[in-house]
């Protein structure tokens, strides 16, 4: 298959008119100008623009169902749901639940990685219980642990090595051996912690390179006192993650985090499983009920809870507030690629990657999706 005359953003992030060879579900070739036979099947993309397909590695649920439900047919409706949206590529993301709850989840996400319909599930993020009860979020606290490397661990085989993130509360590990012991079989993502900036400092010199969802659930920046987000803005080593939703941050502060940080920036959506459902509706996150009014989804108290956004329509709200097309895109394809050691597999547009692509038109709406 060729896709020519496009207005394609390349393996450097920059757009220019090429051609996209495409063979048995991979990138052959991407020139200026390409050569085709006459049987060949060939699509003119004149007018669009083609971008790598989006990688979505802190998601829990859509279209009615949660990852942490261990149901194959739910979590099968949530990767092709997320298709729709550019999203080629997943981490179903777990929550604070039982001991046995995410071993289920996590056997259940492991049968469903092989599936051809839908985005692909790329691994597990393993967002709790390793948290802090201060810093709970919509987390529920009746099953948060302190991190422990064996608990881990356990969870870890048990799903035969397909979590690539593990969030921690880094002041929460009395044994002070979860990061480094852990950090040697997937990326640890500091989250919901009560920790300073020299707590978070400490914890990144330890392994930790990522930290999720920036600024929420975690303590912020101030001039005498600059918290985690401070550490993370000043540690070069470390990803912050964005909701871009334009409810859990300021459209301002986004635009700041990306000028400090552009290429650290790794855009999320943080779904939860009434995102593509009608607004009003109810459903559980974890062991809470959530309701979403005017697309913003609170427990009952008013704590938010997750979103129900998608990475497409962050794309468009990032570059509604001045965030170029190009690096909102690079934030949610090869940054997240990177974060959990996909890079040369997706994550951009080159000759031996996977054939994941979106093409968009001149709004920037999605006209096809190539998976």
């Amino acid at each position: 298959m060729f896709l020519i005359n496009a207005n394609v953003l390349d393996d450097k992030f920059c757009l220019r008119k090429a051609d996209i060879e495409i063979e048995d579900g991979k990138i052959v070739r991407l020139e200026d100008s390409l050569p085709y036979k006459e049987e060949d099947l060939v699509v003119d993309c004149t007018g669009y623009t083609i971008v790598p397909g989006f990688v979505d590695v802190h998601v829990h649920g859509g279209a009615g169902a949660d990852s942490s439900d261990g149901d194959a047919e739910g979590l099968r409706n949530m990767a092709k749901f997320l298709l729709t949206k550019g999203v080629t590529s997943f981490c179903p993301t777990t929550m604070t639940i039982s001991d046995a709850e995410i071993l289920k989840a996590l056997e259940t996400i492991r049968s469903c990685m092989d599936d051809k319909e839908g985005a692909k599930i790329v691994g597990v993020n393993l967002e709790g219980p390793f948290i802090s009860p201060k810093k709970k979020g919509a987390q529920g606290d009746e099953f948060i642990q302190a991190p422990d490397y064996d608990v881990f661990k356990k969870y870890y085989d048990s799903c035969g090595g397909i979590i690539k993130l593990v969030d921690i509360a880094p002041e929460c590990d009395v044994r002070g051996d979860f990061v480094e012991k852990a950090s040697k079989l997937c990326t640890v993502s500091i989250a919901h912690t009560a920790t300073d900036y020299d707590g978070a400092v400490d914890a990144f010199k330890k392994g930790v390179t990522h930290a999720t969802h920036l600024y929420n659930a975690m303590s912020g920046l101030a001039h005498r006192a600059p918290g985690v987000v401070g550490a993370v803005f000043d540690n070069e080593n470390v990803c912050g993650e964005l909701i871009c939703d334009g409810i859990h941050i300021h459209p301002a502060v986004v635009r700041t985090t990306f000028k400090l940080m552009p290429e650290r920036v790794c855009v999320i959506s943080d779904a939860m499983r009434l995102s593509g459902v009608e607004d009003g509706g109810q459903g559980m996150l974890g062991v809470n009920m959530v309701t979403v009014k005017d697309g913003k989804a609170t427990l009952p108290d008013g704590t938010i809870a997750g979103s129900v956004t998608n990475l497409h329509a962050e794309l468009k709200n990032l570059v509604s507030w001045g965030i170029p097309l190009e690096t909102a895109v690079r934030a949610m394809t090869l940054t997240p690629a990177k974060e959990i050691g996909m890079e040369n597999e997706i994550g951009s547009l080159a000759p031996g990657k996977r054939a994941d692509l979106v093409v968009l038109d001149e709004n920037l709406e999605i006209v096809a999706v190539y998976h």
